[in-house]
């Protein structure tokens, strides 16, 4: 397979998850590695939820402090939400929705969330696995990311 095909067939798993880089260098030295890409695509393709939770909250926690501040959900919140022409200062309104996420995902009430408020409000609705943005691949996407590498293995053997 060659570097354009491999860079099309990743781009449709990958389309909407922006934060997709910083969540698979795991070790912070600004390279993906082949292991960091092949654990993130297992992730993507085949984790558990517990492995998507912690995934999602490491990307969420955008200074790496164990626990998405506030200030991090605006940041998130403010990147993904369509803009809206309105009267009405658009800050405000992610304002109000970062409070109403804390009433709901916070329940040690310390005003951020740990991974144990997380994990507990995504347990109990897991549509807030990406509260803040999408860092999944959608379904359609997966099943044509799978379709195209799993359509032809003989393939992947000239790599």
């Amino acid at each position: 397979m060659n570097r354009k095909k491999l860079q099309k067939l990743t781009d449709t798993l990958t389309k909407n998850c922006k934060h997709l880089f910083r969540g698979f260098d795991k070790d912070n030295d600004g390279c993906v590695n082949v292991s960091e890409w092949v654990n993130g695509l297992s992730l993507f393709l085949r984790g558990s939820l517990e492995e998507k939770m912690r995934y999602c909250f490491e990307v969420f926690d955008l200074n790496g402090d164990g626990f998405i501040s506030k200030e991090e959900m605006f940041h998130m919140l403010k990147n993904s939400l369509l803009k809206q022409p309105s009267e009405e200062d658009p800050d405000e309104g992610i304002k109000d929705l970062v409070e109403t996420t804390l009433k709901k995902m916070d329940h040690d009430h310390d005003g951020k969330l740990s991974f144990a408020d997380y994990e507990k409000a995504v347990r109990e609705e897991t549509l807030l696995l990406e509260a803040f943005g999408p860092c999944l691949p959608d379904p359609k996407s997966q099943m044509e990311f799978e379709a195209q590498v799993f359509k032809d293995p003989n393939e992947f053997s000239d790599m």
